[in-house]
Protein backbone atom coordinates (compact mmCIF):
# COMPACT_ATOMS: atom_id res chain seq x y z
CA UNK A 1 0.00 0.00 0.00
CA UNK A 2 1.51 3.46 -1.13
CA UNK A 3 1.25 6.09 2.53
CA UNK A 4 1.52 9.52 2.03
CA UNK A 5 2.69 11.62 4.77
CA UNK A 6 -0.01 13.53 4.86
CA UNK A 7 -3.98 13.64 3.24
CA UNK A 8 -3.92 14.55 -0.15
CA UNK A 9 -6.42 16.36 -0.14
CA UNK A 10 -4.52 18.67 2.20
CA UNK A 11 -2.06 19.47 -0.50
CA UNK A 12 -4.39 22.15 -1.81
CA UNK A 13 -7.51 23.58 -2.30
CA UNK A 14 -9.30 20.83 -4.50
CA UNK A 15 -10.58 23.26 -7.84
CA UNK A 16 -11.39 22.64 -11.29
CA UNK A 17 -7.86 24.53 -12.08
CA UNK A 18 -6.01 21.94 -9.98
CA UNK A 19 -7.63 18.79 -11.48
CA UNK A 20 -4.99 18.16 -13.93
CA UNK A 21 -2.21 18.26 -11.16
CA UNK A 22 -4.32 15.72 -8.89
CA UNK A 23 -4.72 13.41 -11.30
CA UNK A 24 -1.15 13.62 -12.00
CA UNK A 25 -0.53 12.45 -7.84
CA UNK A 26 -2.35 9.85 -8.36
CA UNK A 27 -1.27 8.10 -11.39
CA UNK A 28 1.69 8.29 -10.20
CA UNK A 29 0.92 6.97 -6.45
CA UNK A 30 -0.89 3.88 -9.24
CA UNK A 31 2.42 3.57 -10.95
CA UNK A 32 4.65 3.52 -8.12
CA UNK A 33 1.80 0.55 -6.61
CA UNK A 34 1.66 -1.59 -9.79
CA UNK A 35 5.50 -1.30 -10.16
CA UNK A 36 6.71 -2.11 -6.68
CA UNK A 37 8.36 -5.34 -6.02
CA UNK A 38 6.13 -8.29 -4.66
CA UNK A 39 7.28 -10.59 -1.93
CA UNK A 40 8.86 -14.10 -3.71
CA UNK A 41 6.79 -16.85 -4.02
CA UNK A 42 7.15 -20.69 -4.63
CA UNK A 43 7.28 -20.84 -8.51
CA UNK A 44 7.13 -23.39 -10.72
CA UNK A 45 6.78 -23.15 -14.78
CA UNK A 46 9.65 -20.49 -14.10
CA UNK A 47 13.18 -20.08 -15.65
CA UNK A 48 15.87 -20.12 -12.69
CA UNK A 49 18.59 -17.68 -12.48
CA UNK A 50 21.86 -19.13 -15.03
CA UNK A 51 24.96 -19.70 -13.27
CA UNK A 52 28.08 -21.21 -13.40
CA UNK A 53 30.14 -23.18 -10.76
CA UNK A 54 33.42 -25.22 -10.47
CA UNK A 55 32.72 -28.82 -9.75
CA UNK A 56 34.99 -30.80 -7.89
CA UNK A 57 37.64 -31.76 -10.65
CA UNK A 58 37.73 -28.07 -11.69
CA UNK A 59 35.09 -28.15 -14.79
CA UNK A 60 33.01 -25.68 -14.67
CA UNK A 61 29.50 -26.03 -14.73
CA UNK A 62 27.14 -23.95 -16.43
CA UNK A 63 23.24 -24.03 -15.60
CA UNK A 64 21.77 -24.51 -17.82
CA UNK A 65 24.00 -25.26 -20.66
CA UNK A 66 25.47 -28.26 -18.74
CA UNK A 67 22.15 -30.11 -18.16
CA UNK A 68 22.25 -33.07 -19.87
CA UNK A 69 18.36 -34.04 -20.00
CA UNK A 70 15.49 -33.56 -17.18
CA UNK A 71 17.32 -32.66 -13.88
CA UNK A 72 16.70 -33.09 -10.28
CA UNK A 73 17.76 -29.78 -8.50
CA UNK A 74 18.73 -30.97 -4.57
CA UNK A 75 20.11 -27.87 -2.14
CA UNK A 76 21.30 -29.84 0.69
CA UNK A 77 24.27 -30.30 3.05
CA UNK A 78 25.02 -33.76 5.27
CA UNK A 79 23.76 -32.40 8.23
CA UNK A 80 19.83 -31.98 7.17
CA UNK A 81 17.78 -34.27 8.42
CA UNK A 82 14.89 -34.11 5.59
CA UNK A 83 17.86 -34.66 3.23
CA UNK A 84 18.72 -37.69 4.65
CA UNK A 85 15.39 -39.47 4.37
CA UNK A 86 15.07 -37.68 1.09
CA UNK A 87 17.84 -38.58 -0.96
CA UNK A 88 16.85 -42.61 -0.72
CA UNK A 89 14.43 -41.74 -2.75
CA UNK A 90 16.14 -39.63 -5.36
CA UNK A 91 18.31 -42.03 -5.81
CA UNK A 92 15.15 -44.78 -6.30
CA UNK A 93 14.26 -42.47 -9.03
CA UNK A 94 17.67 -42.95 -10.71
CA UNK A 95 17.46 -46.67 -10.80
CA UNK A 96 13.74 -46.33 -11.95
CA UNK A 97 14.80 -44.32 -14.88
CA UNK A 98 18.04 -44.65 -15.97
CA UNK A 99 19.67 -42.20 -18.14
CA UNK A 100 16.53 -40.13 -18.52
CA UNK A 101 17.14 -38.32 -15.23
CA UNK A 102 19.87 -36.59 -13.57
CA UNK A 103 20.52 -35.42 -9.64
CA UNK A 104 22.90 -32.16 -9.18
CA UNK A 105 23.42 -32.38 -5.06
CA UNK A 106 24.28 -28.66 -4.90
CA UNK A 107 25.62 -28.64 -1.30
CA UNK A 108 25.60 -26.07 0.77
CA UNK A 109 26.36 -24.46 4.29
CA UNK A 110 28.38 -27.47 5.05
CA UNK A 111 31.31 -27.72 7.19
CA UNK A 112 31.70 -31.68 6.61
CA UNK A 113 32.95 -33.85 3.86
CA UNK A 114 30.19 -34.10 1.17
CA UNK A 115 31.87 -36.64 -1.75
CA UNK A 116 32.59 -38.93 1.26
CA UNK A 117 28.96 -38.79 2.10
CA UNK A 118 27.38 -39.46 -0.96
CA UNK A 119 30.25 -42.20 -1.86
CA UNK A 120 29.62 -44.03 1.00
CA UNK A 121 25.89 -44.18 0.66
CA UNK A 122 26.64 -45.04 -3.29
CA UNK A 123 24.41 -42.07 -4.21
CA UNK A 124 24.79 -41.51 -7.96
CA UNK A 125 24.56 -37.70 -7.71
CA UNK A 126 26.23 -34.72 -9.67
CA UNK A 127 28.10 -32.82 -7.23
CA UNK A 128 28.51 -29.19 -6.51
CA UNK A 129 30.13 -27.80 -3.46
CA UNK A 130 29.91 -24.53 -2.05
CA UNK A 131 26.57 -23.49 -3.55
CA UNK A 132 25.75 -20.38 -1.02
CA UNK A 133 25.28 -18.02 -3.61
CA UNK A 134 23.34 -20.10 -6.35
CA UNK A 135 21.45 -20.89 -3.53
CA UNK A 136 20.61 -17.37 -2.44
CA UNK A 137 20.03 -16.54 -6.17
CA UNK A 138 17.23 -19.31 -6.32
CA UNK A 139 15.57 -17.83 -3.09
CA UNK A 140 16.27 -20.96 -1.01
CA UNK A 141 17.48 -20.60 2.48
CA UNK A 142 17.22 -23.43 4.12
CA UNK A 143 17.30 -27.52 3.34
CA UNK A 144 16.15 -28.70 1.27
CA UNK A 145 15.72 -27.49 -1.87
CA UNK A 146 14.02 -29.82 -4.31
CA UNK A 147 13.30 -28.97 -8.02
CA UNK A 148 12.95 -30.50 -11.26
CA UNK A 149 14.27 -28.57 -14.44
CA UNK A 150 14.16 -29.70 -18.05
CA UNK A 151 17.14 -29.26 -20.30
CA UNK A 152 16.27 -25.65 -21.21
CA UNK A 153 16.71 -25.15 -17.51
CA UNK A 154 12.97 -24.28 -17.01
CA UNK A 155 11.87 -25.42 -13.37
CA UNK A 156 8.76 -27.35 -13.56
CA UNK A 157 8.55 -28.46 -9.83
CA UNK A 158 9.26 -26.70 -6.56
CA UNK A 159 9.03 -28.81 -3.14
CA UNK A 160 7.69 -25.88 -1.74
CA UNK A 161 5.03 -25.14 -4.39
CA UNK A 162 3.08 -28.49 -3.52
CA UNK A 163 -0.37 -27.18 -2.82
CA UNK A 164 -1.47 -27.10 0.41
CA UNK A 165 -4.64 -29.24 -0.11
CA UNK A 166 -2.25 -32.24 -1.75
CA UNK A 167 -0.50 -33.20 1.42
CA UNK A 168 -2.19 -35.94 3.55
CA UNK A 169 -4.30 -34.93 6.45
CA UNK A 170 -1.88 -35.91 9.69
CA UNK A 171 -3.19 -33.99 12.70
CA UNK A 172 -1.60 -31.02 13.86
CA UNK A 173 -1.15 -32.91 17.57
CA UNK A 174 0.58 -36.29 15.55
CA UNK A 175 3.28 -33.51 14.36
CA UNK A 176 3.76 -31.90 17.88
CA UNK A 177 6.60 -34.08 19.74
CA UNK A 178 7.38 -35.32 16.89
CA UNK A 179 11.78 -34.98 16.13
CA UNK A 180 12.88 -33.53 12.80
CA UNK A 181 14.26 -36.75 11.84
CA UNK A 182 10.69 -37.84 12.40
CA UNK A 183 9.08 -35.48 10.70
CA UNK A 184 11.49 -36.09 7.56
CA UNK A 185 10.56 -39.65 8.13
CA UNK A 186 7.07 -38.58 7.25
CA UNK A 187 7.35 -35.82 4.43
CA UNK A 188 10.08 -37.33 2.33
CA UNK A 189 8.13 -40.12 0.57
CA UNK A 190 5.51 -37.99 0.46
CA UNK A 191 7.70 -35.30 -1.60
CA UNK A 192 9.60 -38.02 -3.69
CA UNK A 193 6.09 -39.03 -4.72
CA UNK A 194 4.90 -35.44 -6.44
CA UNK A 195 8.46 -35.23 -7.93
CA UNK A 196 7.66 -38.76 -9.55
CA UNK A 197 4.80 -36.88 -11.20
CA UNK A 198 6.18 -34.13 -12.57
CA UNK A 199 9.07 -36.09 -13.91
CA UNK A 200 6.64 -38.45 -15.54
CA UNK A 201 4.63 -35.88 -16.78
CA UNK A 202 7.58 -34.11 -18.28
CA UNK A 203 9.14 -37.68 -20.18
CA UNK A 204 5.77 -38.15 -21.61
CA UNK A 205 5.79 -34.93 -23.33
Amino acid sequence: MILFPFPVYQLMPITQHHYPKLVKVIFLAFALLITAPAHSAPQIEWQAPAFEIDEPDGSLFKYPASLEGPTIILFWATWCPYCKALMPHLQSILDEFPGQVQVLALNFKDDDDPAAYLARLGYDFRLILHSEEVAKSWGVKGTPGLFLADQSGLVLFNRRAIPKEAFPDDPAENQENLKHFQKAARQAPFWAAQLRIAIDELLNR
